[in-house]
């Protein structure tokens, strides 16, 4: 891709007073509009999500390029999110609500009219996947029930607890292997059209193992295009398999709400964790969602649980939080969206309070590379590290290390810069790919007030720009 000037601004404060951990917001109709999309990014947002389980592609079409008309106008990167719905593993339509009392036996069978046969439809043919003694969840597991038996077409289950069942609620299979069949037809479909778009990373819901990934990697590859992955950790098989998972995708969530159903709601604070510092072990962006500051949905402030949330998730080193309904459909997301910030910056600014990883990394060059920028730049206390990179994966590598210097990366490609627009305490700009980048956008950067005479940086760059793998040089610049 050429380079798309999209970053000619320069900040309007100090270097180092941007919040390093990053933004998600999601687009919906509450923010189907240039000037909220434009509000959105103004008040801190860093990457914006298409969520596939709602709205049009015609509608997401007209939503893209606004972003990046948005994007360029503030002069900020912004990484676009295309969410795909996955399985769509829920209650059929039915009228009224069905009740459910504790040992009562319950039938499911796809597509089917509850009132004719007295089955309880589902919009997912569970009979094809599912086996005698698995568990079966429904509407956010207030109905639990265990499978009995599977017959024709039929699943019967028997309920566990009291509860009703509405229609269209969500189900949640915790036992249950898909085989890897979690790319549905409409997903493929999606993903096909959303290649086409300029989106710079899809989203992959219902992940059971690495071969899940490495399925649809392969489908980009066919496709030609160099969109990355975050894998969606929702079921417990994801967790059983989670340090295959961390090692073939590109960028984690934790996707809190099914994760909460499929295991228990208790060790989903314990497997964020483990998540994140998988992330930093093996250099991969990590994003923590759901329910951040779910009551801003309809008042004007979070509650103090859901402001402690939001900090955690900084102290404990994800890349990224997320807003998903707060700013879909929420009545204040631009207000989201400027607490989460306010809330990220004050944690930010008490450093001790900070999870410490084991330091398990790989020995490899890019490993010690990055290890000696970051203690170089502390030893002599530089502004700024700068590093020169086509791919990306030179900014990645510094950051999956935390460090306390600020960190900017200046490349060539503006998909790069987009997608490290979720990179822990990266900020980007593009510049033509040239032997002297750093050198002439610290100049730019001290032009414009942003450095001062007399501080010092860190670069670090390849003999050979813009060409992938060659990082191999590290200098120290006094601005003058």
């Amino acid at each position: 891709m050429k380079a798309m000037y999209i970053t000619e601004q320069a900040p309007k404060g100090p270097i180092g007073s941007f919040k390093r951990t990053k933004i998600i917001a999601t687009i919906g109709p509450a923010t189907d509009s240039y000037e909220q999309i434009k509000a959105l990014i103004a008040a801190g947002a860093n990457g914006l999500r298409l969520n596939c389980s709602h709205g049009t592609n015609e509608e997401r079409a007209q939503q893209i390029p606004l972003i990046r008309q948005a994007s360029k106008e503030l002069g900020k990167p912004v990484a676009i999110i295309q969410d795909l719905q996955g399985p769509k593993i829920r209650l059929g339509d039915f009228d009224g609500v069905i009740p459910v009392k504790a040992g009562q036996h319950l039938s499911f069978a796809y597509n089917v009219a509850y009132e004719e046969g007295g089955h309880i439809p589902t919009q997912y043919d569970l009979s094809t996947k599912v086996k005698p003694g698995e568990r079966l969840y429904i509407f956010d597991g207030k109905v639990r029930t265990s499978i009995t038996a599977v017959r024709e077409g039929v699943v019967y289950a028997k309920a566990d607890n009291d509860g009703i069942l509405i229609k269209r609620k969500g189900m949640n299979l915790p036992d249950t292997d898909f085989g890897g069949d979690i790319l549905t037809k409409k997903d493929l479909l999606d993903l096909d059209w959303g290649v086409g778009q300029d989106i710079d990373y899809v989203a992959l819901s219902f992940v059971q193992r690495a071969e899940d990934i490495e399925h649809l990697r392969h489908l980009l590859h066919k496709l030609h295009r160099d969109v990355r992955i975050i894998v969606k950790v929702e079921t417990r098989a994801a967790v059983d398999n989670i340090d295959a998972i961390m090692q073939t995708t590109d960028v984690a969530m934790v996707a809190r709400g099914d994760l909460a159903v499929e295991t228990p709601a208790e060790s989903v604070p314990v497997v964020q964790r483990q998540i994140i510092g998988l992330g930093q072990k093996y250099g991969k962006p990590t994003i923590v969602a759901t329910q951040m500051l779910l009551s801003m949905v309809d008042m004007p402030e979070p509650t103090r649980a859901e402001v402690s949330d939001v900090a955690t998730a900084v102290f404990v080193g994800a890349d990224c939080v997320m807003l998903s309904d707060e700013t879909a459909v929420g009545k204040y997301p631009i207000d989201a969206v400027q607490t989460m910030k306010r809330v990220i910056t004050y944690a930010e600014q008490h450093p001790p309070l900070k999870t410490i990883y084991p330091n398990e990394r790989e020995r490899s060059m890019k490993h010690a590379i990055s290890s000696s920028v970051i203690n170089l730049a502390v030893n002599i206390d530089a502004k700024a590290i700068v590093a020169e990179t086509t791919s990306g994966q030179t900014a990645l590598q510094i950051a999956c290390h935390r460090p306390e210097t600020v960190m900017i990366a200046v490349t060539d490609q503006a998909r790069t810069a987009q997608q490290l627009a979720l990179v822990y305490g990266t900020k980007s700009y593009v510049r033509p790919a040239d032997p002297e980048a750093a050198q002439k956008l610290t100049d730019w950067l001290y032009e414009n007030k942003v450095f001062g005479a007399g501080d010092v940086v860190v670069t670090v760059s390849g003999r050979y720009p813009g060409r992938i793998g060659t990082t191999d040089t590290i200098k120290v610049r006094v601005i003058d």
